[in-house]
């Protein structure tokens, strides 16, 4: 029966697991850094600064406008960082 409620348990706080949300107004370097896997992303829409000096001050959005992507862009990129984030997709 404790086998049991420890599998339950365990289901209960995987579910309670905060959910993580990047805005367009998080910092690059902070998001990378703590999500290793947002680096691909971004980089896939342009961002190859994730790793530059000027992301360590620079949001996603300012970084996503100097590169030219439109607010729609921006928008597409930031749901794909939270859903990989959180739901490894």
């Amino acid at each position: 029966m404790k086998k049991e409620t420890k599998t339950e348990e365990n289901k209960e706080n995987k579910i309670k697991k905060e959910i993580v949300k990047i805005t367009k107004d998080s910092n690059l370097a902070q998001v990378v850094y703590r999500h290793p896997e947002s680096a691909e992303i971004l980089m896939d829409y342009g961002l190859h600064c994730v790793g530059c000096m000027a992301s360590s001050y620079d949001t996603i959005e300012v970084g996503a406008k100097v590169h030219g992507l439109t607010d729609e862009d921006i928008a597409e990129m930031i749901n794909r960082i939270n859903e990989v984030i959180n739901f490894g997709e």
